[in-house]
């Protein structure tokens, strides 16, 4: 049970589609707050991640993606600020992990990844929201990043309801 963590390029991205899909639903589905609601199959983020390899083929979004056992069960994305004035920053987004994975260091070596890419690409500061009071809220200060506070009522919850985030920045490289 040896994880591999790679960085994608779009063709890679295309032909991980239905895996990315099963897992950005099972995190949905396990109630975590993504930009999409209730109900929320695998096939309902095809579009989304066909999005997201043209992006990666612009050289907008930096995707990496864990595999264990021959199987892809976690992602995560650095967009590139892309204004003239911010380009030593990114927005990282979307760190997912199945919930079939979890308690492997997931979360970790994608990070560790994805940030070393970045830092590559000469960003040097990083920024991310996720849901207040999410098991994300709480992982991500383990990781070295600083939080700088919280926008109430910011998004709703898959299933309904108002869920404030909490942005966090890390200086990298």
């Amino acid at each position: 049970m040896t994880p591999t963590i790679r960085i994608l390029d779009a063709a890679a991205t295309r032909a991980a589609i239905p895996d990315l899909s099963d897992i950005l639903s099972d995190c949905i589905n396990g109630g975590a707050s993504l930009g999409f609601m209730l109900p929320f199959e695998p096939q309902d983020a095809t579009a989304y991640w066909n999005g997201i390899a043209d992006e990666v083929e612009k050289g907008a979004i930096i995707l990496a993606v864990a595999d264990v056992d021959d199987r892809l069960v976690g992602t995560v994305q650095i967009g590139l600020a892309s204004k003239p004035n911010q380009p030593h920053r990114g927005d990282l987004m979307k760190l997912l992990v199945h919930h079939d994975a979890r308690g492997l260091g997931l979360s970790r070596k994608l990070m560790e990844a994805v940030e070393a890419e970045a830092a590559r690409q000469g960003r040097t500061l990083l920024v991310l929201d996720t849901a207040t009071g999410s098991d994300a809220e709480r992982i991500y200060p383990r990781f070295g990043w600083e939080r700088v506070g919280v926008i109430p009522d910011y998004a709703l919850w898959p299933q309904g309801g108002l869920c404030g985030t909490t942005l966090f920045y890390k200086r990298i490289g």
